[in-house]
């Protein structure tokens, strides 16, 4: 009975027809153990040997140093099925977390976190803010400087430029309009000489004892008509030269003076804010506003800079050019005066002709462009 108990061992492994071990059991087995170890264990190295009848070890298993997190511990036998499906329903689905704190579920893939539509009501509104609190400091600095509590920022040499333009402004602005109304005088004395000129004539070819008379003064009438006309174009070309001058060039360069006023008002008033908020307590609530101040501070300081710099640039033209125009009209309308007084009509018509001034004859009408071409 003895011999008998290795022999039923042996009849029960299965032998090949070549007499080796048939070890597809043992490949099987192998499998269902792999499969039954889960992945997440993060196990190095595994290794199944099984020996053969003789052995005294069946079913050894050799695994490396284990790495990773500890996991808790499974089941020794886990179904193939209910893992493939517990990792079909985490593949699945992602888990999404917005900031509301609400937890909603999207299918897997690119995720795409679309920007807050505007409000066009909301962003009017915050416009509406800032204009509103730009206003109010710069309304109260404008106050404060009036009163004499507020201090102010002076460019002296700036400042001094800016006043003698205005003052140089008043003055020119002074004899365009004395030169309109010399204009306008002369434009009636003119027209008045023309027609004591045609009485004249009139008069000269119905009174036969006074024919000569009456012709004399007609022509010097007429002459003088003439004459005047003459000077009437001078002076108009002048005014029309003073008028671009006072109107457009200085004027233009008094709105940009206007823009740097401005902004040295903008300057002050976000200075004035930033000192008052440096001279109270620095905590957790007053430094985000010292920080907002200061960044306010420094754009309008910038724009400060660069319109002064824009002033004094445009002062400088300006000087260069009312110099320039202001020298040609002057010797224009002094050489015609002169001599229109001196009845020189030769030298009249050559300062005409000088300063390339066409006069209109009266009337002819202008000629039409296809005349013109």
């Amino acid at each position: 009975m003895a011999q008998e108990s290795p022999k039923n061992s042996a009849a029960e492994i299965p032998v090949t027809s070549n007499g080796e071990v048939d070890d597809s059991h043992e490949h099987s087995f192998n499998r269902d153990l792999k499969r039954s170890i889960p992945s997440g264990l993060g196990l190095s190295e595994t290794q199944i040997t099984s020996h053969g009848f003789d052995s005294t070890k069946e079913g050894v298993i050799e695994a490396g140093a284990f790495q990773g997190s500890p996991a808790p511990p499974l089941p020794s036998v886990m179904s193939p099925s209910r893992v493939a499906a517990s990792r079909l329903a985490q593949q699945g689905s992602d888990v999404l977390v917005p900031a509301g704190g609400q937890r909603t579920q999207t299918k897997s893939g690119p995720v795409i976190l679309a920007d807050e539509t505007k409000n066009p009501a909301m962003e009017k509104l915050e416009l509406v803010r800032k204009w509103s609190l730009n206003t109010y400091k710069c309304t109260r600095q404008i106050i404060s400087e009036k009163l004499g509590r507020g201090s102010r920022t002076v460019d002296l040499e700036l400042e001094a430029q800016i006043d003698i333009l205005r003052d140089n402004k008043k003055k020119y602005e002074n004899i365009l309009r004395l030169a309109q109304t010399l204009s306008t005088q002369l434009f009636q004395m003119v027209h008045t000489q023309r027609q004591l000129g045609d009485a004249f004539a009139d008069l000269s070819l119905k009174s036969l004892e006074l024919h000569e008379e009456f012709g004399y003064n007609a022509d010097t009438q007429k002459l003088l008509a003439k004459n005047g006309e003459t000077l009437l174009g001078a002076i108009n070309f002048f005014i029309a030269s003073v008028n671009t001058l006072v109107n457009k060039t200085i004027e233009d360069t008094l709105l940009t003076v206007k823009q740097y006023e401005s902004a040295r008002i903008e300057y002050d008033a976000y200075r004035t804010d930033l000192e008052e908020l440096n001279l109270g307590p620095r905590d957790a609530n007053t430094l985000p506003k010292i920080e907002q101040s200061q960044h306010l501070f420094q754009a309008h300081k910038e724009k400060y800079d660069k319109m002064r710099n824009d002033v004094s640039i445009k002062l400088k033209f300006l000087e260069e050019n009312k110099v320039k125009v202001l020298h040609n009209q002057l010797v224009l309308f002094h050489n015609a005066i002169a001599a229109y007084f001196a009845g020189n009509q030769k030298q009249l018509e050559q300062t005409l002709k000088q300063f390339h001034i066409k006069l209109k004859t009266p009337g002819v009408d202008a000629p039409s462009w296809l005349e013109e071409q």
